[in-house]
């Protein structure tokens, strides 16, 4: 008895320890142990948005259990710009057998997935993924690539009509963007739509690098009432040379996200990006555990917030009211 008894506890033993062995180790806190993942990342350049965003995806691996030094390997790779740096950046992390690469900017993920289409690709701060060929549908990615777009339905046409509220006298709002990316052409796009529906019209001016905005900014002078600056990763990497001219000429400033807000322009309906970016890196986690991107749903921004900058306002000569103010996030003060 005593000997069947003894054949049945070891034979449960080694059923629970089969059971078990399929499961992450714990350390020494009692975590389960992550298996250590290497992680590229690729930015076309460097923008206090596009970095808030990438902070917030290492944040979410944190959270996770995934820790740079520990059980996590990070490759980050900045193009400044560059669009042949850029691809050159993408074949490389491809070739380093990287398990997941992480693409911040709509050239980065279009370079990306160009160069690969085994490694899970996840992106962040796109305008239009569909329209970047980075998906097939935003419900339905397909392929290996998905992730968050920056893209809150209502941004661009509330910030249009701030415009109205802040400034009643405006008539002619000016456009700086760089018409090479393709981000910009869509940001543009919806908002001469929503320029026109305002009854106000828009003027545009073209860039194709940060060294051209200065002089960009100062052909609006005399020409506009104020000034639209969309998501453009060009301009907003030289965002300080419109808000010297902006102030210089008394030109209020709008935006197209709300980091440019709290570096010096006026006011636009935008959200942050390190929570953007904290989305991306769950969806990170998500994969990392065996989920096939393809069939992730590409994330949006959840909360859109006006924000008003008022040390950018006396700069601008704009005047506030408490009317105006009600419901905005202050900065700047």
């Amino acid at each position: 008895m005593k000997k069947s008894l003894s054949l049945w506890l070891l034979g449960m033993l080694l059923l629970l320890t089969a059971c078990s062995g399929g499961s992450q180790e714990a350390d020494a806190d009692g975590k389960e142990k992550k298996k250590p993942v290497k992680i590229g990342i690729t930015q076309i350049v460097e923008h206090p948005s596009l970095d808030a965003a990438r902070e917030g995806f290492i944040a979410a691996l944190k959270d996770a259990g995934y820790e740079e030094g520990k059980n996590l390997k990070l490759d980050y790779q900045n193009a400044q710009g560059d669009m042949n740096t850029n691809m050159s950046i993408a074949q490389k992390l491809v070739s380093e057998n990287n398990d997941l690469i992480l693409a911040i900017a709509t050239p980065s993920a279009q370079a990306a997935v160009q160069a690969t289409k085994e490694i899970p690709i996840l992106f962040t701060a796109i305008t239009d993924p569909v329209g970047a060929e980075l998906v097939q549908s935003m419900e339905k990615p397909g392929g290996n690539a998905t992730g968050t777009s920056d893209t809150h339905p209502d941004a661009i046409k509330k910030t249009i009509a701030a415009i109205k509220t802040f400034i009643p006298e405006a008539k002619k709002v000016g456009i700086i963007y760089n018409n090479g990316e393709p981000n910009s052409v869509v940001n543009v796009k919806n908002a001469k739509k929503a320029i026109e529906e305002a009854g106000l019209q828009s003027v545009e001016t073209t860039i194709s690098s940060s060294s051209e905005v200065k002089q960009a900014a100062e052909s609006m002078v005399g020409r506009v009432d104020v000034l639209y600056i969309p998501k453009d990763n060009t301009v907003v990497a030289a965002l300080e040379s419109v808000i010297n001219v902006a102030n210089d000429k008394d030109i209020p400033t709008f935006v197209g996200e709300g980091d440019s807000v709290k570096r010096g322009t006026f006011a636009s309906y935008g959200f942050d990006y390190h929570d953007l970016g904290y989305t991306t890196g769950k969806m990170a986690v998500e994969i990392l555990n065996g989920k096939n991107p393809g069939e992730l749903p590409v994330g949006y921004p959840e909360k859109l917030e006006l924000i008003v900058n008022k040390k950018a306002a006396e700069e601008e000569g704009i005047t506030l009211t408490e009317e105006m103010l009600k419901d905005a996030k202050i900065v700047g003060e």
